[in-house]
Formats: structure tokens, C-alpha cells, sequence
């Protein structure tokens, strides 16, 4: 006797309720996905994600070389790319830390102390990009926490993007008419110092167990106006491959959703976790968008040029998140070169965020003004793909806002008077409607 779809979802099981780190044991899921009772266009995307994955090669900075043969010598390549590995030998004490880079004044007494919000977790991975002595160094700054941390604004707030107030049912946030962020765990394999949820992230309030999952994907299920799901977290994709096909081939049961996207840092700080097995997964489930985030150039390695590599070849279009963060990427030169490293990836740039206002975060906003600048001075000057969308997310639940540098110098009855990127006058032949406003009104 055949069993429905619905049968065979409600068989799948979550592998234990814990995910740090994932689990390398589950279900087979991929097997019990019966083609000839899943909707006809799910049917033929499943059998042509047979088609054999590309192999790319693995290779590594000079760098990462060095870091390898001096703190963990007795680790082979097998070991060192396998990303259940990385993760079980995150850095995350003192001790540890304190043996590969020398800490500075800021970094040391933060580390000692216990007044930071978010806990320290970096990849070995990530860490062999760090600057051994500089701390200032972008990509140590973005991860490495210092005393500022426990500077608190009056602007600044715990969840200042009111995140919870917006959540019908538990780790689920309903913000726009047509999409929901789905936080599927509160876990990621590294820590971004500036992260907006420093309040959930790496404490367990948010875990990937069963009873929570199917409530969230209840609420999708019974809210047609649904039709774009957003996974994040934490990162989705530290989950094991078994529990996150168990999210996505539920949702793909749900008519109304029609997109489905994966919020990730797992290109830059784990590029091991993009596996020939999760990509044939993630094929099955098109169309799947995936946003990467990247903070600067540095991050562009051989191991993420990959990674990503791995992702665009299964179909999967992929775009960048980038936070405009204080003496780190704050300058056209650059954002221009991470955005021109990103295309060659295969990465459009998507969306590059003024600094959340969260809690102990003043040391990386820069101002509003710096971001109409960095935009002004790569819009003309490189493609238009590359130029991402400037946006701030409105505190107190209030979106994502576009901010665009002024291009229009005057709106007269008979022309549109504009600036072009040379900062040169021009006239666009624009005559005023009796009862229409000038565009600068």
C-alpha cells in the first residue's frame, strides 16, 4: 500500500535536539522521498538533481598553510576539511585564544570579563585568516570581542529591529505581508561581534527540536498570504543534511510557498560545510535562494571561491549581505574590491546594511552619510551589478529602507535637472503636469 506525501513527512524524524555540533547520523531522507508521489514539478527537479556534481579541488592561502603546520600539525586534509571537525574545534576560551594571536589591551580584559552578550566561537578555518598581531585587522575585529562591547548607548537596544513583537509563534517573524524569517536554531559555528541577535545567538533560547519546527510551519501552512520563507538562525545550514531536508521538504508540501531562501556565513567562516551531498540535496528543492554574508575581501579565499562555486553550479542563485561596519570596509576602495571579488564568485551583491543599533555596538556604526558616500563613489565608476542596495532596517520593526545618494540638482516646468556620477549636469526633458509635484517635492 503506498503512503501520501503527509504519511511520509510525519515518519521523518529530527536527529536528537541538540546541534552543537550537528550530528553526523540520521535518517536517510533522500530515500524515503518516494519521485511518483511528490507534485509533478518536484517530481522532474528531483531527477535531474542526479546530474553528477563538479568536482573542485581544495586549496588554501599561503596563510592558512602556515596556520595549519603550526597549531595543528597532526591534522590531515581529510580532517581539516571535514566541517563537522571545525566545528567541534571551535576557539572558544581565553586559553585558546590567547595561544594563537597576542591580545590587545581591549581584547584581553573583554575575554577575562564576562560582561560581553555574545559567547566567542571561531572556526580554526576563520581564525588562520586573522592577524596574528594586529587587532585592528577587519576580519579579527569582526569576530575577536574588545571592552567596547560593554559600552550601551541610549539609542541602542537588545533587539532594536523589535523582532519580537513581530513573532506570532516562537522563532518565527512576520514582518511583511508576503514573507516570514524562519530562525530554525540560535547556533552558528562563528560569532559576528556585531550581530543583531546577540540577544538569542548562541544561549539555546532558540532550538531546532520538532515541536517548535512543525508549530512554525503550521503558521506558514494556515497563512496563505505566505509565499517567500526566509530560513536563518543562527546559521540553517549548521544543521545536519537530514534536518534540514525535513524543514525543506515540508515546506515544499505548503502550495502557497513559492520561495524559498537560506540566510548563511557558511561560505566565509566553514566553506567545508558545502559538501557534494548538501548540494544534491539542496537541488531537490528549487527554487532555493541563497544570501551570503561577507564583511570584506580578505574572506574571499580559495576555500569560499569553492564553496561558492559548488552552490552556483547546482542552480542556486546566490547574494551577498554585507554591514557596513566602523574602520573595517568603511571606504569605496574596499567595498568596490570585495563586490568585484564577490562577482567572481558568482555572488551578486544584494544588500549592504547601516549597523544595526544593537546593544554595545557604537565602536562599528559609522554614519548614515559615510554609506550614501561608499554608494556614491562606486555607482558609474563600476557595473551596476556590483553596486548594492544601501538600506537601513528601521528600528522597531519598521523594515528595510533604501537610501540612495541625490541625483536630481532641480525640476523645472519644461526639464529634470541631474547630476551624473562625475558629479557633471545634464537635462532630461520632464515638463511638469498641471497639479504634479516636482520630484524634489
Amino acid at each position: 500500500m503506498h503512503q501520501t506525501c503527509t504519511q511520509i513527512a510525519e515518519e521523518m524524524t529530527l536527529i536528537g535536539e541538540d546541534d552543537e555540533p550537528p550530528s553526523q547520523h540520521g535518517l536517510n531522507i533522500p530515500s524515503l522521498i518516494v519521485p511518483n508521489l511528490l507534485p509533478f514539478r518536484y517530481n522532474s527537479l528531483i531527477q535531474n538533481s542526479r546530474v553528477q556534481t563538479v568536482r573542485h579541488k581544495t586549496q588554501s592561502t599561503t596563510k592558512t598553510k602556515i596556520f595549519r603546520q603550526t597549531y595543528y600539525p597532526e591534522i590531515n586534509d581529510k580532517e581539516w576539511n571535514d566541517w563537522h571537525w571545525q566545528i567541534s574545534h571551535r576557539i572558544r576560551t581565553f586559553d585558546r585564544l590567547n595561544q594563537i594571536l597576542k591580545l590587545s589591551y581591549n581584547e584581553y580584559h573583554a575575554l577575562v570579563n564576562s560582561g560581553v552578550q555574545l559567547p566567542l566561537s571561531i572556526t580554526p578555518y576563520y581564525t588562520s585568516l586573522l592577524s596574528v598581531d594586529d587587532p585592528d585587522q577587519a576580519l579579527r575585529r569582526s569576530v575577536v570581542p574588545t571592552i567596547n562591547e560593554f559600552v550601551k548607548m541610549p539609542c541602542e537596544s537588545d533587539d532594536p529591529l523589535g523582532e519580537e513583537h513581530q513573532s506570532p509563534v516562537p522563532g518565527l517573524v512576520h514582518r511583511y505581508p508576503d514573507r516570514v524569517l524562519f530562525l530554525l536554531l540560535d547556533f552558528c559555528s562563528t560569532y559576528c561581534r556585531y550581530c543583531t541577535r546577540s540577544r538569542v545567538v548562541g544561549h539555546g533560547a532558540i532550538n531546532a527540536g520538532k515541536d517548535r519546527l512543525n508549530k512554525a510551519i503550521e503558521y506558514i501552512r494556515q497563512t496563505p498570504s505566505i509565499r517567500d520563507v526566509l530560513l536563518s538562525g543562527g546559521d540553517p545550514l549548521t544543521l545536519s543534511d537530514e534536518k534540514l531536508e525535513w524543514v525543506l521538504f515540508r515546506l515544499r508540501q505548503i502550495p502557497h510557498v513559492e520561495i524559498i531562501r537560506i540566510g548563511t556565513k557558511v561560505t566565509t567562516v566553514l566553506p567545508q560545510r558545502i559538501t557534494p551531498k548538501l548540494v544534491r540535496m539542496l537541488k531537490k528543492y528549487h527554487p532555493l535562494w541563497m544570501s551570503l554574508h561577507f564583511t570584506h575581501p580578505d574572506e574571499c579565499t580559495p576555500e569560499t571561491h569553492r564553496a561558492c562555486s559548488m552552490l552556483a553550479d547546482a542552480g542556486i542563485p546566490l547574494g551577498s549581505q554585507t554591514v557596513l561596519l566602523k574602520g573595517m570596509n568603511d571606504s569605496v576602495e574596499t567595498m568596490t574590491e570585495l563586490m568585484h571579488e564577490l562577482m567572481k564568485m558568482r555572488v551578486r551583491p544584494y544588500y549592504m546594511y547601516q549597523c544595526d543599533p544593537i546593544s554595545g555596538s557604537s565602536h562599528f556604526r559609522t554614519s548614515v552619510q559615510k554609506g550614501l558616500e561608499i554608494i556614491k563613489g562606486m555607482r558609474g565608476f563600476t557595473t551596476g551589478y556590483a553596486v548594492p542596495t544601501y538600506v537601513v532596517d528601521a528600528p522597531g520593526g519598521g523594515g528595510k529602507i533604501p537610501l540612495m545618494p541625490d541625483y536630481v540638482e532641480a525640476h523645472t516646468h519644461e526639464k529634470l535637472i541631474l547630476n551624473n556620477y562625475e558629479n557633471k549636469c545634464f537635462s532630461y526633458p520632464d515638463p511638469l503636469i498641471s497639479g504634479e509635484k516636482a520630484v524634489l517635492q
